[in-house]
């Protein structure tokens, strides 16, 4: 029996941001050698370890800001970075994001017990299935579930941007459908600050972007990549796959 084709937020931003790099990073792989390893991903990724491995009850090694400062190094990744000095400075920015965050977890009342870390969620829509990886999911005493998604790029967020974030509604969905008879809710955490915000769709939300989700999976899963043309847009500049992308006479 053939295996479902999925879709997840990563794919479906990919694909709205540029039909010609959805093709290039998940159906050609002729072009996958042009991509290079990026600091912020590697910034990024290490936080999410350390962070996933502090709010998991299950682990108990790193419960404390020492133990986190360890993990933090013990997971330190140093792709992509320009110099010694770039990656020391981010280092640096790392260890006092999660001091903070260390700081702030431990000082606040216990409002919510964390429900898992760093899992992956399935819903089946007959021809696809829609998954996401879901930073953390908390459950608070009235029975809401929040799920946390931490960005380690950006200063500040609203909560317009969590309303209008598509993983964050696709998260929200993949919880309803897990746990139809709780209040879901989305918050995301901007690391570099500390802001967060928060934003619980709609029953008509709910609804709408079902619909709306379904409808641009099958468009996407039933596209013909190979007769999509470069277009030059504002992101080509920081594309790895420009050079691919020139070779076409029309771009």
């Amino acid at each position: 029996m053939a295996r479902k084709p999925s879709i997840s937020p990563s794919k479906i931003t990919t694909y709205l941001a540029c039909p010609v790099k959805y093709r290039y990073t998940y159906i050609d792989d002729r072009a996958r050698w042009l991509l290079r390893a990026k600091s912020y991903y590697s910034f990024g990724t290490t936080l999410h370890r350390v962070l996933q491995r502090f709010h998991d009850s299950g682990d108990e090694g790193v419960t404390t800001t020492e133990e986190v400062l360890a993990a933090y190094e013990e997971n330190w990744i140093d792709a992509g970075f320009s110099s010694a000095e770039e990656m020391a400075e981010a280092f640096g920015e790392g260890k006092q994001i999660l001091e903070r965050h260390v700081a702030a977890t431990l000082a606040r009342p216990s409002e919510a017990k964390t429900l898992f870390v760093e899992r992956q969620l399935r819903h089946d829509f007959g021809d696809f299935v829609l998954i996401g990886r879901l930073d953390r999911v908390d459950q608070y005493d009235d029975g809401t579930l929040e799920v946390v998604d931490y960005k380690s790029g950006r200063d500040d967020v609203t909560e317009e941007n969590v309303a209008a974030d598509i993983a964050m509604c696709c998260y929200q969905l993949l919880l309803r459908k897990k746990y139809p008879l709780l209040p879901v809710r989305a918050r995301i955490l901007a690391l570099r600050s500390s802001q967060s915000a928060t934003h619980a769709m709609s029953d008509l939300e709910f609804e709408e972007f079902e619909r709306d989700i379904a409808l641009l999976a099958r468009m996407i899963l039933s596209e013909n990549f190979y007769e999509r043309k470069a277009v030059r847009k504002p992101i080509c500049g920081h594309c790895d796959f420009l050079p691919a992308c020139r070779q076409d006479p029309d771009f």
